[in-house]
């Protein structure tokens, strides 16, 4: 291999995983300021990591037996309208972040949305469905903690019982339904239909890693040790599905790591803390919204949580903080890459669409959680 496809491969790896490479950057620059010790190991949050672990990479295997995408392409063969297509496909993904996490759940349902449109010659949805599952995937995980990243960090933190956790995100999300909705029934129901592709599972992995993610749910809501999962379910995957193991989202685990570090280094700085501390004592919730546009909502996550233990308003303001800028979630670049992949020459289109709804949604959001607090 020539020293210049070297370098292109090295570029594109750091652009891909562009919130890996600032929080190694971060998790460096404060390790000058707060040197290594013994509290570092301290920083780090063994059990969510192992958590997403298991989930990423047990959901990874169903989603290389196609079982999502018979899933959802079952469902979707009901409708025969583009504005119930549209409302499918947008469900399907929000229900999908709710069971396997709001990027796998894009990256699943994500693909199955361009075949739908292309395949019936409705391209000119595509921008409109695209971002529509997008917000669908983050503000439908917010639900359940195993539904976002930063949930499972917040869930884990705080110990918050998942009854309180739900009845948490509960307004927020009764409000996202009814956005979601709204904005669905605005697609023009022409008709269409979808070409058929049969999709045979496979019986006996269906239902190893089926029963391997029902593992993984119970490790989540605290029913078993989290360190049985990291013994099962890579036993599991190295019997049958060796390929999951090795796709799993590691970036996004090993930004996990980073983040830990940096925020553990910044809550040992005596003025950041101070300064952190008065801005969440202020309004936790507006302060954790603003610092999820900036720095991304698991970020924004993990480092406030050192400052403050209203963690009611944090996980809100986290949650619906998804939406908004672009890298506001993880899950929103998920997107962004996906369509401008099928649709290189729109990006600016695609913004323009994705930069309207998802301030929208922010806005309402925000201003319907500080009206009912």
């Amino acid at each position: 291999m020539e020293a210049s496809e070297k370098k292109k491969l090295i570029l594109g790896a750091l652009k891909r995983n562009a919130v890996t490479v600032v929080a190694l950057a971060a998790a460096i620059v404060t390790s000058f300021i707060v040197p290594p010790d013994r509290e570092y190991l301290g920083y780090l949050d063994f059990k969510t990591l192992t958590c997403l672990f298991c989930v990423l990479a047990i959901v990874g295997a169903l989603r290389n037996i196609r079982f999502f995408s018979m899933l959802a392409r079952s469902i979707v063969k009901r409708f025969r309208t583009a504005r119930n297509c549209t409302i499918a496909l947008v469900y399907i993904t929000f229900i999908g972040s709710m069971l396997i996490a709001n990027d796998m759940a894009l990256l699943t349902f994500l693909p199955l949305g361009y075949f739908v449109l292309s395949a019936a010659h409705r391209e000119k949805h595509m921008a409109f469905t695209f971002v529509m599952q997008n917000i669908a995937a983050n503000l439908g995980g917010m639900l359940t903690p195993f539904g976002n990243p930063q949930n499972l960090y917040l869930y884990s933190k705080f110990d918050i019982p998942t009854a309180e956790f739900m009845r948490i995100m509960a307004p927020p999300f009764a409000v996202a339904v009814l956005l979601i909705t709204i904005c669905c029934l605005f697609v023009k129901n022409d008709p269409m239909t979808v070409p058929d592709e049969p999709i045979k599972l496979p019986p006996l992995k269906t239902a190893v890693y089926l029963a391997a993610f029902a593992l993984s749910i119970v490790i989540v809501f605290r029913g078993i040790p989290y360190w049985i999962g990291l013994i099962v379910i890579p036993a599991v995957l190295l019997i049958f599905d060796r390929r999951a193991l090795i796709e799993v989202d590691y970036p996004l685990l090993f930004t996990f790591v980073f983040f830990f570090i940096f925020a553990g280094n910044m809550s040992r700085i005596p003025a950041v803390s101070r300064l952190f501390s008065g801005l969440l004592e202020k309004n936790t919730l507006v302060f954790s919204v603003l610092s999820c546009q900036v720095i991304s909502n698991v970020p924004s996550a993990i480092l406030l949580s050192q400052f403050t233990a209203d963690y009611p308003a944090l996980l809100v303001g986290v949650n619906i903080g998804g939406t908004g800028t672009l890298i506001a979630s993880l899950a929103s670049l998920i997107t962004f890459r996906e369509y401008t992949f099928h649709n290189p020459d729109k990006k600016l289109y695609y913004l323009g669409v994705f930069s309207a709804f998802n301030f929208g949604f922010l806005i309402i959001l925000t201003v319907f959680m500080l009206l009912i607090r």
